[in-house]
């Protein structure tokens, strides 16, 4: 018999000694690859959380940009017609960590120089000297500038981007924009105000719509700036409102700066003048006198005749006129001329406690209603009003106001006599109009459109005329309170108008501080000849803007004033 043969398999116990070797082997690399997976997401951890703190709280010194990554862009500002007033950009930004540069200071400070002269070489050097960690070398730098920094290989030098406000119509409307600070917060202006809509993520997407018009602000700030170079005033404001929705078209104050560039404005050219800065406005008042007493039933209307002496004396007072009647004259002449002695008479016969109730209505004791920050409050005579203040009051003086609250009470004298808040949005469905109140019966105005008319075609404003357009307002020449006194010499001159006077629509403010004379004024610093030319060039450029075409047939009803009015061929004058 052969012998038997060795076994093929080998035998149980072994074949399981085999298969635990290889799970446990199995099971050993499991754990390896887990744990080296562990450590891996434990690392990326760090650096996103390092990443992350360096970002906040790193060596910036100053740095705008913590998380930036993670801020939403500011919402735009958008002017009534879409055209874009500001809006954010990302924008490249140089800098420099002083204590990681490696290279030659010294020849870096030269080459810095020459692309970016505003500093000298040893301006450069002293900064990169310096242990400071972090200096910005320029924000919103051309991507030109940014090669060439970036071709001179210097670690230390930083380029990064960065959201940044730009305002691209660069000083058109600055006070009404604003301008936002070093953390991109509103400072002043629609950038202020609005400061919850335009940072807000959700909101963002919908921009600001202002009721400005580009075009006819640009309009504003050209005539009106070039009036205040040439007569050198030491500053200027202006408004334009529609006078049936308060919508504010167009508002400015000079000096000006740039919201591109803040920090460069000095704190004359950052006040607002328009809604910030209050002044006497002079004869501009008398119209509200004039509308107060007719709807007080104290004056019958423009046929009324008066005594008007060459002095009148008032309460251990003495009121002047520059170009005194001494006779009886209509309320229409006391208009047309400006007379101080005529509104003086129908203020006091008004009274002082109606007269309060009447500027309390018009909104002219409290802070001009409109929705930017920067607003001045007005200025009265307060315990001191009595019946001498209130005659005063009643042809200009003792009360200061901003020109935007001049602006609103024309708007309201002429639309029906009804008050709308001015407002610095544009009506439309997300904006409505507001509800308005009434302040003057729809009679006195109405009857008050042929009275200013009359001003600006035979009295004080007749250089306000503007063919076709049917311009009536007043002129203002208030003189300035220097140390407590009224000055003779310098003046604040003003004229607040209406046009088209037949069918009010617009109203429009001006006004130069400190003008001084020049030789075709004559010597003469007065508002008839140097603001009344602004209005009149300013309306023949904005009125086409607005819809509004010259018609040289068209005029209020001129017959309820002018058989009333004696003389209709007498100069501009001096009120």
């Amino acid at each position: 018999m052969n012998a038997p043969q060795p076994a093929l398999v080998a035998p149980r116990p072994e074949r399981l000694r085999l298969v635990g070797q290889r799970r446990q082997t199995l099971a050993v690399m499991h754990q390896r690859l887990m744990f080296g997976m562990l450590v891996y997401a434990g690392l990326v951890a760090l650096i996103a959380l390092r990443i992350l703190y360096l970002a906040a709280f790193g060596d910036h010194a100053g740095r705008k940009e913590e998380l930036t990554a993670l801020i939403p862009d500011r919402g735009d500002i958008l002017d009534r017609d879409g055209q874009p007033l500001a809006r954010t950009i990302d924008a490249w930004t140089i800098a420099v960590h002083p204590t990681k540069v490696i290279g030659d200071k010294l020849a870096l400070a030269q080459k810095l120089a020459q692309l970016m002269p505003e500093h000298t070489a040893a301006q450069y050097f002293a900064l990169l000297r310096s242990n400071k960690p972090f200096f910005y070398l320029r924000r919103r730098a051309s991507p030109d500038l940014v090669e060439a920094v970036n071709a001179l290989g210097e670690p230390g030098l930083a380029l990064e981007r960065e959201p940044d406000r730009l305002y691209p119509q660069t000083s058109l409307a600055a006070h009404v924009l604003g301008f936002t600070n070093i953390d991109g917060k509103g400072a002043s202006g629609v950038e202020r105000a609005f400061e919850a809509q335009l940072s807000n993520p959700d909101t963002r997407g919908t921009p600001v719509v202002l009721s400005i018009s580009s075009k006819v602000q640009q309009a504003l700030e050209a005539e009106l700036g070039e009036a205040m170079q040439h007569f050198s005033a030491i500053g200027a404001a202006g408004v334009v409102m529609d006078v049936h929705t308060g919508e504010v078209l167009a508002m400015t104050s000079m000096p000006t700066f740039n919201p591109n560039a803040p920090g460069q404005g000095t704190p004359d050219q950052l006040f607002n003048r328009a809604t910030q800065g209050v002044f006497e406005l002079g004869s501009t008042f008398k119209p509200f006198t004039l509308a107060m007493a007719m709807d007080s039933g104290v004056v019958s209307g423009p046929a009324e005749m008066m005594n008007c002496p060459k002095v009148l004396p008032a309460y251990g007072h003495l009121v002047h006129d520059t170009h005194p009647f001494g006779r009886q004259c209509s309320i229409a002449e006391v208009m047309m001329e400006s007379s101080n002695i005529g509104m003086a008479q129908i203020a006091d016969r008004l009274g002082t406690e109606r007269q309060k109730a009447w500027l309390k209505k018009m909104g002219f004791l409290d802070k001009p209603e409109i929705e930017l920050k920067e607003k001045g409050r007005p200025l009265t005579p307060g315990v001191r009003w009595g019946p001498f203040e209130t005659m005063t009051i009643g042809f200009g003086q003792g009360i200061a106001v901003a020109p935007l609250q001049l602006a609103m009470g024309y708007a309201t004298l002429f639309d029906g006599g009804i008050y709308h808040p001015p407002t610095i949005l544009k009506v439309r469905p997300g904006h409505p109009l507001a509800a308005g109140r009434r302040v003057f019966t729809a009679d006195t105005s109405y009857r008050m459109r042929s009275l200013l008319r009359l001003v600006v075609m035979r009295g004080t404003g007749k250089k306000a005329d503007a063919p076709g357009y049917r311009i009536g307002g007043k002129t203002g020449t208030a003189q300035k309170l220097i140390g407590g006194h009224y000055s003779q010499t310098i003046n604040l001159t003003s004229f607040a108008g209406v046009f088209p006077m037949d069918d009010p629509r617009y109203v429009i403010v001006v006004m130069l501080d400190e003008p001084k004379a020049t030789p075709e004024t004559y010597g003469f610093t007065t508002a008839g000849w140097n603001v009344a030319p602004v209005v009149s060039r300013t309306v023949s450029r904005i009125a086409p803007m607005l819809g509004i075409a010259p018609d040289m047939n068209r005029e209020p009803n001129m017959s309820e004033v002018l058989p009333y009015v004696q003389d209709a061929n007498q100069d501009a004058k001096k009120d």
